[in-house]
C-alpha cells in the first residue's frame, strides 16, 4: 500500500515542481502610452487626432479630426459621403450613442430594385446613383462637436485641410486596391477620376506606385467651406447643391430636401453584462450591440477559458451562439423609428438560455433547423473603425462606412469624395441576401426616410466600474463576430490588446451555413473534426475577417493600442 502512495506523492511533487519551473508565456504588447491614444486605419489620421489632444482638445475633438483625416487618406471607407455610429463613455461614467447612419431618400420605394418579375437587380443597389443613401457623417460630426467638443471646429479641421492639400503616401495595400478598381471607377463615373488616373494598366507614362504622394485639392476646398460655414454648408449650401446636381446627373434620386431633412440621432446604448464586464454597444439601426449582447449571454454559461483559445469546444460554442443571434437579426432588427424591436427580450439571459437549449457538443445544429426565436406578440463589408481615449479619461468607439469598397464607386470630383452604396443594406427584397449574404425581413424593407440596418459594432467595455476597453472593426457581416472574439481574447484567454486583434478569427452568420476560417491559421485536424460533426468549414485564400482597432486600459493605468496587422492600421499615443 505504501509503494503506490509514495509513487503518487512523487508524481504530484514532480508535477508541482514542473509547474513552478514552467516559464510564463511571453506576451506581445502593442504601443503603450501614458495619456492618450488614437488607433485608426491610417497613421496620418491617428497622428492628427493625437495632435489635437496635445493642444488640449478632448477625445471628441480628436474624433472629428481623425474621422475627417480618414476621408483624405482612406477613401476606401472613410468618407463624408457615408455615415456611421459612435459610442462614448465620459470620464465621469456618462455613456451615450450617436446614430448618423445614412437614410433612404424621400423618393425611395419598396420595390425600386426589383425587375418586372419581382426579382432583385443587384447592380442597382450596389453601384451608381440609385445605390446612394442620404449621407450622415457631417451631421454626426457637428452633433458631436455641439454637445461634447471643446476646440473650435476651424482649429480641428485645419490640419485635415493641410493634409488634403499636401497629400498622403500611397501604401502597398492602397495601390493594389486602386489598381483593381480603376476600370470600375471609370465605368461607373463615365470618365477618369483622381483614383483611376495613373492606376490603369495602360497608364504606363503616368503610372503611380507605392510611396507616391496623392493630393486631393478639391476635398481641401470642401473642408474649407465646412470650416467657414458649418453643417449647413453640406446640407443646403454650395457643397450640398453641388452634391445634388452631381447625383441627379448620375441617375440618383437624392434631393436638397433630403439633405435639409437629415439629422443625426442620439440614442440609448445597449448595455449588457458578461462575467463581470459591462459591455456598452450601439443600438439599432445597428445590429451590433444587440447581437453582441445576445451572443455573450448565450456563451456565458460555458467556460471558454478552460476550453482554450480556438479549440474545438470554444469554436462550437461561439459558432452556435453566432448562428442563433444572426437568425434573430435577420427577422427582428431594423430602424427603431419604423419598427418596434423587442430589445429587452432579445438580450435577456432567459431568452439566451432558450436559444441554446438544443445545442450539443456532439454535432452541429444545421441552420435550416434554426429560425428566429419565438417572442410573443411579434411575427459592409467596407467600413473603418477607430478608437480614442484622451488624457481626461473620455473614450470613444466609432465605426463609419461607405458600405462596399469605395461605396457606389461614384466620385463627386468637384467635392473630392466617394458616395456610399448603403441602400444595399436594406432588404431589397425580404428573404433575398445582400452583398454580404445577410438576409433581412420586413423590418428592414426599403421605406422613404428610413435608416438601413447595419452590422457596425463600436463597443466600449468597463471592468470593475472603470473604463477598460474601446474596440471595433470594419468587415460587413463579420464585424460583430470579430469584435466578439477580440473581446474574448483579452477577457477569457488573457491576451494583450495587440495579441487579441492579431489572433486568427472565424465567422458564422446563420446563412449561408458555413463557418469561415481565416486561411492557413487553423490546424487541419481541428477542421476535419468539426467537419465530422456536421460543420461546413470554409477557408478562402483572400478572406480577411475584420481589421480590429482597440485600446486597452492596463492595470497600471497606461494605454495599450492594438492596431490590426491585416491593414495599414496604426496606434499613436502620448
Amino acid at each position: 500500500m505504501k509503494r503506490p502512495l509514495l509513487l503518487s506523492l512523487f508524481i504530484l511533487t514532480a508535477f508541482v515542481t514542473s509547474c513552478k519551473n514552467e516559464k510564463p508565456r511571453e506576451k506581445h504588447y502593442g504601443l503603450i502610452a501614458d495619456k492618450g491614444m488614437v488607433v485608426s486605419a491610417r497613421e496620418e489620421a491617428s497622428r492628427i487626432g493625437v495632435e489635437i489632444m496635445k493642444k488640449g482638445g478632448n477625445a471628441f475633438d480628436a474624433l472629428i479630426a481623425t474621422d475627417m483625416a480618414l476621408n483624405v487618406t482612406y477613401p476606401f471607407a472613410g468618407s463624408i459621403g457615408g455615415g456611421g455610429f459612435m459610442v462614448y463613455r465620459k470620464a465621469d461614467g456618462e455613456i451615450g450613442a450617436l446614430d448618423y447612419r445614412e437614410k433612404a431618400p424621400l423618393a425611395a420605394s419598396r420595390d425600386m430594385y426589383l425587375d418586372e418579375n419581382g426579382a432583385p437587380i443587384d447592380s442597382l443597389s450596389r453601384q451608381g446613383g440609385l445605390a446612394v443613401g442620404v449621407p450622415g457623417s457631417i451631421a454626426g460630426m457637428y452633433a458631436i462637436h455641439d454637445k461634447l467638443g471643446s476646440l473650435p471646429m476651424e482649429e480641428i479641421l485645419q490640419p485635415v485641410i493641410e493634409l488634403a492639400q499636401k497629400g498622403f503616401v500611397i501604401t502597398d495595400n492602397q495601390l493594389g486596391r486602386f489598381q483593381r478598381l480603376a476600370e470600375t471607377f471609370e465605368k461607373v463615373n463615365g470618365k477618369r477620376i483622381l483614383f483611376s488616373e495613373g492606376f490603369l494598366k495602360n497608364d504606363s507614362l503616368t503610372a503611380k506606385k507605392s510611396g507616391d504622394t496623392l493630393k486631393n485639392p478639391k476635398l481641401a476646398e470642401t473642408f474649407r467651406r465646412l470650416a467657414a460655414n458649418g453643417k449647413a454648408e453640406f446640407y443646403e449650401g454650395e457643397t450640398g447643391q453641388k452634391l445634388v446636381a452631381f447625383m441627379q446627373s448620375k441617375g440618383g434620386i437624392l434631393t436638397l430636401e433630403d439633405l435639409k431633412a437629415y439629422e443625426a440621432v442620439w440614442r440609448k446604448p445597449i448595455v449588457s453584462n458578461y462575467k463581470g464586464l459591462k459591455v456598452i454597444g450601439m443600438p439599432p439601426p445597428s445590429s451590433g450591440g444587440v447581437c453582441l449582447a445576445q451572443i455573450l449571454k448565450m456563451i456565458e454559461p460555458y467556460d471558454l477559458a478552460a476550453y482554450g483559445h480556438n479549440t474545438e469546444k470554444s469554436i462550437q460554442v461561439i459558432t452556435e451562439a453566432e448562428r442563433r443571434a444572426y437568425a434573430d437579426r435577420s427577422f427582428y432588427l431594423g430602424d427603431p423609428d419604423f419598427n418596434d424591436i423587442p430589445i429587452d427580450k432579445l438580450t435577456s439571459a432567459s431568452y439566451a438560455s432558450e436559444r441554446m437549449e438544443n445545442f450539443s457538443f456532439e454535432h452541429a445544429t444545421p441552420s435550416v433547423e434554426i429560425e428566429h426565436g419565438a417572442i410573443p406578440g411579434y411575427e459592409s463589408m467596407e467600413t473603418t473603425h477607430y478608437s480614442i481615449i484622451d488624457q481626461y479619461g473620455n473614450a470613444i468607439a466609432v465605426t463609419t462606412t461607405l458600405n462596399g469598397a469605395y461605396g457606389s464607386k461614384l466620385y463627386a470630383d468637384e467635392l473630392g469624395f466617394f458616395l456610399n452604396n448603403e441602400m444595399d443594406d436594406f432588404s431589397v427584397k425580404p428573404g433575398s441576401p445582400n452583398m454580404f449574404g445577410l438576409i433581412g425581413a420586413e423590418a428592414n424593407a426599403v421605406e422613404p426616410g428610413k435608416r438601413m440596418l447595419s452590422s457596425m459594432t463600436p463597443t466600449i467595455v468597463e471592468k470593475d466600474g472603470k473604463l477598460w476597453m474601446s474596440v471595433g472593426t470594419p468587415g460587413g457581416s463579420t464585424i460583430i463576430t470579430s469584435v466578439l472574439q477580440t473581446l474574448l481574447n483579452v477577457s477569457a484567454y488573457d491576451m494583450t490588446m495587440q495579441e487579441a486583434v492579431d489572433a486568427p478569427r472565424f465567422h458564422h452568420q446563420w446563412l449561408p451555413d458555413n463557418v469561415i476560417f481565416e486561411p492557413q491559421s487553423f490546424d487541419a485536424k481541428l477542421l476535419e473534426s468539426l467537419t465530422a460533426k456536421g460543420y461546413s468549414t470554409v477557408q478562402e485564400k483572400s478572406v480577411i475577417l475584420g481589421k480590429v482597432d482597440g485600446i486597452l486600459v492596463m492595470p497600471s493605468g497606461k494605454l495599450e493600442g492594438g492596431a490590426d496587422h491585416r491593414g495599414d492600421d496604426t496606434a499613436v499615443g502620448f
